[in-house]
């Protein structure tokens, strides 16, 4: 009779979860199906993330320092006209500064306060064909920022990509934890549901069904925390890549497989993009000193200027007022300019010693980051060997742990052991199918920590089915 009984309640509670689990099947569903997987995860971010865009944009702007540089040989032309009036006592009256060049005449026979109108036109070029060299270590220096803001994006990228790759592990492991989670509620409830029979029965106290009750309160509010920590997880992931989608429709595609110890590439630490970003301060470093080498260079202008005047009175002292608004003369001229430093050789002395300071700094972070890369590579590598070597074992923990559940609940049913037991078991059970999820998870977390450390992502994808 209390088998019987006992049969019933099982058949009632599976008719029960799977009324539930086809209803849920058929709930309208508040937000459209978002599938992500790690691949589409990795494009989305290079494509929606706006701190990207924003380095897309700096190295973009960086790239206009060589047009600036090379437009530096086009002539610089003025072009101008002014009026005026002004005293008598100018005779050829009187200039504003900026680009026309003033033509001083003799100052007059008296003091006359006689305002004389005047006007003047007047071009002014000056070119720089020839820098020494300068101009050349100018673009150099702008190459080498255009590289670095570059490496910087390439770095920041990466950077990005691989925490999406992170949380996107933690989620699916969260996952699997969050179902791990649900299970356990399942199974203590129908173990409550056993323990009720059997206390009606009489076979058990009623302590029995007071500690289930406990247990599955407790179990609930872990899987309410599983649930937030996911949940976190995948706002996160919706953040680096841009999905302007509820997280409650955003569906991972990916799952975590078994994996095989696989035979890795030697470390190339000169394609690491953080490698590569110091390679290109360094550079620009070099051209900074090199800029600093030219600097005590002679600088050649060529200038050309085209002048013409009107005056309202001439050299004679004879005031005509109308003719200040018309020209009278023109002048025109044409030569070279060589100007050179004299005095400036202990300033830029002292600043190709500051230079030469930080292209020895640049050279030992380059050190230094070869050194990283290497020993985190190793790190990594070990980390991979054991974590293998550890999830090839957890399986086999999860198969003995079930084994001996399901036979202390076939005993607890039959009333021949107590609660202690049969939950002493089911906590075992419980630790081993968190230890093999984790297992799984370690192993591709610790890929993904090699790939990382040799700054190539596509040893990590290459292993995806």
């Amino acid at each position: 009779m209390r088998i019987h009984c006992l049969k019933k309640q099982q058949i009632k509670l599976r008719w029960l979860f799977l009324l539930i689990l086809m209803g849920s099947n058929y709930l309208p569903s508040a937000a459209q199906t978002v599938e992500l997987s790690i691949r589409e995860t990795l494009q989305r971010v290079e494509q929606q993330l706006p701190l990207l865009e924003s380095y897309r944009q700096q190295a973009a702007a960086t790239k206009e320092n060589g047009a600036i540089v090379r437009n530096s040989l086009v002539p610089d032309l003025n072009i101008g006209y002014q009026a005026n009036i002004a005293t008598f006592n100018n005779i050829t009256g009187m200039n504003y500064p900026g680009f026309l060049l003033p033509i001083s005449g003799p100052p007059s026979l008296g003091n006359d306060w006689n305002f004389i109108p005047g006007s003047a036109a007047g071009a002014l070029l000056k070119w720089n064909p020839i820098t020494f060299g300068q101009r050349q270590a100018a673009l150099e220096k702008a190459s080498a920022q255009f590289k670095l803001a570059n490496a910087n994006y390439n770095e920041q990228l990466f950077h990005q990509q691989y925490l999406a790759i992170q949380h996107y592990l933690e989620a699916i492991y969260l996952q699997k934890t969050l179902r791990i989670a649900r299970a356990v509620v399942d199974r203590l409830k129908l173990n409550l549901s056993y323990s009720l029979v059997l206390t009606q029965t009489g076979l058990k106290a009623g302590i029995d069904s007071a500690q289930f009750q406990a247990a599955i309160l407790q179990a609930e509010i872990e899987e309410l925390q599983t649930e937030k920590n996911y949940l976190e997880k995948l706002t996160e992931l919706s953040r680096l890549t841009g999905l302007e989608t509820t997280i409650s429709s955003l569906v991972l595609t990916d799952t975590i497989p078994g994996i095989s110890l696989q035979a890795l590439e030697p470390v190339e630490h000169q394609q690491h993009p953080l490698f590569k970003a110091l390679q290109s301060q360094k550079a620009i470093t070099a051209a900074g000193l090199k800029e600093q080498k030219k600097a005590w260079l002679p600088q050649l202008d060529i200038w050309g200027n085209l002048y013409a005047r009107g005056s309202g009175v001439d050299a004679t002292g004879v005031v005509d007022k109308g003719a200040g608004w018309q020209f009278s003369r023109t002048n025109a001229g044409v030569g070279l300019q060589l100007s050179f430093s004299i005095l400036q050789f202990s300033k830029i002395n002292i600043r190709k010693k500051q230079f030469e300071f930080l292209l020895k700094s640049d050279e030992a972070r380059l050190s230094q980051a070869q050194l990283d890369i290497s020993k985190q590579t190793e790190q990594a590598m070990m980390h991979y060997q054991k974590n293998v070597a550890i999830a090839a074992k957890t399986p086999k923990q999860l198969r003995i742990a079930n084994e001996v559940y399901e036979g202390l609940k076939i005993s607890y049913e039959a009333g021949l052991i107590d609660y202690t037991r049969l939950y002493q078991a089911q906590y075992e059970l419980i630790r081993a199918e968190l230890s093999n999820a984790n297992a799984q998870m370690q192993v591709w977390s610790s890929l993904l920590s090699i790939a990382i450390a040799k700054g190539n992502l596509s040893l990590f994808l290459d292993s995806l089915n």
